[in-house]
């Protein structure tokens, strides 16, 4: 037992020796760890570069915005409005007027469904700071909703819409504003904005370049939350809708525009007062594109952009009453509003919007301020 452990021992002892001579030889050969050195040191080198970098940046002052097109480099909207005289119109015009006092670049062409202009829509337009147009045509009597009648039984607006577009194509006919119908080679687009709808004014943003016929949806139309295209890899394949789907375009009237170059060349491009319902805006679209060819905008027809509203009808037993007792509200303030002196009546130039309404027979309506009292004198402007 003692020899094995002695040879054990031995044995542990030369092999121990040999790793330190083993050791001591690898102490003298030349070393070859300097590309990792320098590769680290490479690598530092260009952290501290791009910090350096980065911390100029950040002290250089930030690039300027970018500026918008001139308001002359823009392509001209032209929208159409066909109104007619109930207590809410002016109310209604007022409303839409405003909101295209913020489009840049904006001819407003106004129908009116009268025989002749009215001093209240005469006086509106002067009054909105827009470049207009003013037109009137009456709907024929055989178009025109009977008493009783739902207003989807027949198509509204057909006459003054058709009107409108006479005027661009150099047929004349205005009783107002801008007489002079645009030059050939005008860049435009064509856009039908009925009065009492509600329009954001990125709207006017998307249609301004439109081709051929831009498409967007419209909300709170066709008993749904909205109605408009449907849209995969940037072309419209389709449109989401509830009634009557297989119309050539289930679009409403909101829902798209066209543009001016486009609408010139096809002179035979109008609305049709015998379309079926719900096939008007199809009257008009068959003529000027195919399904296939629509532009979608608004984020692919992602974003609603205006909406179908209705301004609820006023209840004016209170003005009858005071009528049979010969105390009805005065019938001259409505045109005294619309011909204002020293200064428009509209809020966003400082004074207060109008406060009186009249019905088609020029009978005057009184209104309320936000606390409920009546307010008509103290909105009156300086007696002319």
């Amino acid at each position: 037992m003692k020899l094995k452990l002695k040879n054990v021992f031995l044995a542990y002892f030369l092999v121990s020796i040999a790793g330190l001579l083993y050791a001591l030889v690898q102490l003298g050969q030349p070393c070859d760890c300097l590309p990792p050195l320098r590769a680290a040191a490479e690598q530092l080198r260009q952290k501290d570069l791009r910090i350096s970098q980065l911390q100029a940046d950040l002290r250089r002052p930030p690039p300027a915005p970018a500026q918008p097109p001139e308001p002359e480099a823009l392509p001209t909207i032209y929208v159409i409005t066909p109104t007619y005289a109930r207590l809410v119109q002016k109310a209604e015009l007022v409303r839409l007027s405003q909101t295209l006092s913020l489009v840049p670049r904006l001819h407003w062409l106004l129908v009116e469904d009268a025989e002749s202009p009215t001093p209240l829509v005469s006086g509106l337009l002067a009054a909105s700071g827009l470049l207009f147009t003013h037109l009137a045509v009456l709907t024929p009597k055989a178009q025109r909703l009977r008493e009783g009648e739902p207003g989807w039984v027949r198509p509204r607006g057909v006459e003054q819409r058709n009107k409108a577009l006479d005027w661009l194509r150099g047929k004349g006919g205005a009783v107002g504003g801008e007489k002079d119908s645009p030059p050939p080679g005008t860049q435009g687009v064509v856009y039908f904005a009925d009065d009492d709808n509600t329009y954001s004014r990125e709207l006017f943003k998307e249609m301004r370049w439109t081709r051929g016929v831009s498409v967007w949806p419209v909300g709170l139309v066709g008993g749904l939350r909205f109605e408009g295209p449907r849209v995969q890899d940037g072309r419209v394949v389709g449109f989401h809708t509830a009634w009557e789907p297989n119309r050539p375009f289930p679009l409403d009237m909101a829902g798209f525009a066209v543009s001016l170059p486009l609408l010139l060349a096809k002179p035979n491009a109008q609305f049709d007062a015998t379309a079926p319902r719900g096939h008007l805006e199809s009257s008009l679209l068959s003529h000027l594109v195919d399904p296939k060819d629509l532009e979608p905008r608004a984020a692919n027809c992602t974003q609603v952009l205006v909406w179908h509203t209705r301004t609820e009808k006023p209840k004016m037993k209170q003005e009858e009453q005071l009528q049979r007792q010969g105390q009805g509200s005065d019938p001259a303030i409505e045109n005294k509003e619309s011909q204002p002196r020293g200064a428009s009546w509209f809020p966003s130039l400082g004074k207060p919007a109008c406060c009186s309404l009249i019905s088609r027979d020029r009978v005057p309506v009184p209104t309320q301020d936000r606390l409920g009292s009546s307010s008509a004198q103290s909105f009156l402007p300086p007696s002319p």
